[in-house]
């Protein structure tokens, strides 16, 4: 294997896998390096919503006036470990500076730009057998509390209307038809009809797993250590087991890129949002829907395994341990959803979201630091943008005409 057409892809989640199958479909010899199976992190235990009709970011105007009693209330979505409160202020400014109006809508644009086409990037890289499957476009139904619609809910309007993205109001008959079984106090819905879920979003990354190897790319479980620049050009990857060298490496590392990033003097505003979910087995009530609640910061979708309820936002960093609590709120949360809801006992599960900011990913090259790429921060998005993010990222390391702007999501973005 020639060291000058190697690519080497550092991560085996959704963003990773996909980034690497566009790069063989190119030609090149690649290997992905991951110590957890594939999609073993982050992209299993997600809420598995592809949300290819959704173009609002995290942080929206009006959000911080909400803050203050987030925190207050102990089973709301925004939880900040008082000692983490340190780490975590800079990034939460930043955050909340990205919430003014104008931001929030060239983010929208460009979110819009990457999600649309995220159904069909999934069909090209696993192929039609697998996607039938796996993925559903049913749509997704979003709730709220009250019957008034909130000056978020506004904005999230306005993008729609400003994108074309179809949205259809449903009153509350409607809904319990749709929904039979939802609690008669949900007054306000809207269905998303472009948007769609994974019955497994494990077995979804791993039928990526599946194309790769059968394409001849190659993946290994190993720890990168150090990304060590190379005299001419390109890099070794130091890890626990192998020095392996590469023209050209993608750090798709998710939550832990920046460890790799920081020796290199590449400044990166990465922050850990920790979600969990709850697994919530033989559920008496199976939705056609996945079910995102606006007001309680969680979603609900029908999984092969039961009924996942997954979300919320939790600031700790890596190596706090899990607070189980906070996933066994969110099967509180289902059952108030769905008062006649029964099911077996609850499975807890912790992820760590790589969220940036502004709520767009890193795509693409690293100024001064030839042949190293970027493929990371989808924070809430991964399944729906990790398929367009790699086919993005290869199509400028083939030096070809990119399908979008990549703009919007290069890393130069952060440098002021």
């Amino acid at each position: 294997m020639s060291d000058e057409n190697t690519a080497i892809v550092l991560g085996a989640g959704v963003v990773g896998l996909s980034t690497a199958l566009y790069l063989r479909r190119a030609g090149r010899d690649v290997t992905v390096i991951d110590p957890l199976p594939p999609g073993g992190g982050a992209s299993y235990g997600n809420a598995g919503m592809i949300s290819a009709d959704t173009a609002s970011p995290i942080a929206m105007p009006g959000m911080l006036r909400q803050v203050p009693g987030w925190l207050r209330d102990k089973k709301g979505p925004l939880v900040v470990h008082p000692s983490y409160l340190p780490t975590a202020l800079p990034w939460l400014m930043r955050w909340i500076k990205e919430g003014r109006i104008d931001r929030v809508l060239a983010i929208s644009d460009a979110l819009r730009a990457l999600h649309k086409d995220a159904f069909a990037c999934w069909q090209d890289l696993i192929g039609p057998q697998a996607f039938g499957e796996l993925v559903r476009r049913t749509g997704q139904i979003q709730v709220w509390d009250g019957e008034g619609e909130s000056a978020g809910a506004r904005v999230e309007r306005q993008i729609r209307e400003r994108h074309g993205i179809e949205a259809q109001v449903l009153g509350a008959d409607d809904l319990q038809q749709m929904v039979p079984g939802i609690s008669r106090a949900v007054r306000r819905a809207l269905l998303v009809p472009g948007n769609g879920y994974t019955v497994s979003p494990a077995r979804l990354v791993g039928a990526l797993a599946e194309r790769l190897r059968g394409e001849g790319g190659t993946i290994v479980a190993e720890r990168a250590l150090k990304l060590i620049p190379r005299e001419g050009g390109g890099f070794t990857v130091w890890t626990n087991v192998a020095n392996r060298a590469g023209a050209d490496v993608v750090v798709a590392g998710g939550a832990w890129s920046k460890a790799l990033l920081d020796p290199l003097g590449v400044r990166v505003p990465l922050e850990t949002e920790r979600g969990y979910h709850a697994m919530l087995p033989t559920p008496s009530i199976e939705p056609r829907y996945t079910i995102s609640y606006k007001s309680r910061g969680f979603g609900v979708t029908p999984m092969e395994g039961g009924l996942r309820a997954a979300g919320t936002v939790e600031f700790a960093g890596l190596d706090a341990p899990p607070d189980e609590t906070r996933a066994r709120i969110l099967a509180e949360h289902a059952r108030a959803l769905f008062p006649g809801l029964t099911h077996g006992e609850p499975q807890l599960w912790l992820g760590f979201r790589p969220s940036l900011p502004d709520t767009l990913p890193v795509l693409g090259p690293v100024p001064q630091q030839p042949g190293l790429h970027l493929a990371f921060g989808h924070g809430h998005y991964g399944m729906t943008a990790g398929p367009p993010s790699g086919r993005l990222v290869a199509t400028l390391m083939a030096q070809r005409a990119a399908p979008i702007d990549p703009a919007p999501y290069a890393v130069g973005r952060f440098a002021s």
